[in-house]
């Protein structure tokens, strides 16, 4: 027996595909690159020719019974976002370990193999928005995080991402992030009777140390960082005499309110299907608190 020509291989994926949209427009649902396409035409920016922003897991032509958002689409989130019934999956963070989705690498991998097998047999589709909610103007990651803390009346009218705050011993200022984002494994360089007054942020990866530099900051909150970078930086810049702190959260807990906040924004340019944000788990725990 001839094996099929790559043209008949073609052409029987794109009817497949054609097949799907036609089910989709018959039952009247939207097909996830249907959602996406809303996305892209209300974000307020420019799309970029250059993005990671795109279907990284399932069909576009697949049909949404529901829409779910979260920080970080891993395989215990998908497999809830499914029983729930959200099988389109807006996760800000790729759900393939590499931030350009780069899935060659793991062509032979047993978890990725088995991760996409359930994503495709359940018809579910996975979007990686990044890019452009950090684009937005305000960004959407800085606008759930400011809320979820409380801080909407403390940004400094000179930087939209500092903050300013009535004298208040760093210790009590950290325990209060904690209790607010939920986190677990905090962790904070510094003095933990200095006074703060002025906070700058940046949430997810933070490199920079021209930020750190600044005289007026105080203390830099973040999602995470090298430790021979900022971490060391900020010690140094203890050891030579100047009032600075840092404060670190975890990558996870520093973005994920801003997808919190994205399920608000997507409600309503979806109204035929559910939108619900699916929290994704802090990856780490404190060995003097351990994980029932």
């Amino acid at each position: 027996m001839h094996s099929p020509s790559r043209r008949t291989f073609l052409g029987s994926g794109l009817a497949l595909a054609a097949a799907r949209t036609a089910a989709s427009q018959t039952s009247g649902l939207l097909t996830a690159e249907q959602v996406i396409e809303r996305i892209r035409q209300n974000v307020g920016v420019p799309w970029r020719k250059q993005t990671v922003d795109n279907i990284v897991c399932g069909d576009g032509a697949s049909p949404v019974k529901g829409v779910a958002t979260t920080m970080m689409a891993t395989f215990e989130v998908v497999k809830r976002c499914v029983a729930a019934g959200r099988n389109l999956i807006v996760s800000h963070e790729t759900p393939v370990y590499m931030h350009q989705d780069d899935v060659k690498p793991l062509a032979k991998d047993p978890v990725y193999l088995a991760k996409k097998e359930f994503i495709e047999k359940n018809q579910a589709v996975v979007f990686h928005f990044h890019d452009h909610w950090h684009a937005c103007q305000p960004d959407g990651i800085w606008v759930g995080m400011e809320r979820e803390l409380g801080w909407e009346k403390n940004v400094d009218p000179q930087n939209p991402r500092a903050f300013l705050f009535p004298p208040t011993p760093l210790a009590q200022f950290a325990r209060d992030m904690q209790t607010k984002l939920n986190a677990r494994t905090m962790r904070v360089v510094g003095d933990p009777k200095l006074m703060v007054t002025h906070v700058a942020t940046s949430w997810g990866y933070m490199s920079a140390i021209a930020m750190t530099a600044r005289p007026d900051i105080e203390v830099l909150a973040i999602g995470e960082t090298r430790e021979w970078e900022v971490v060391e930086y900020v010690q140094d810049c203890i050891a030579a005499g100047q009032k600075k702190a840092l404060i670190i959260v975890g990558h996870v807990v520093s973005e994920q309110s801003g997808m919190k906040y994205c399920a608000e924004w997507l409600k309503p340019l979806v109204p035929e299907v559910p939108v619900e944000f699916i929290p994704a788990p802090e990856p780490y725990w404190n060995p003097d608190n351990p994980i029932a």
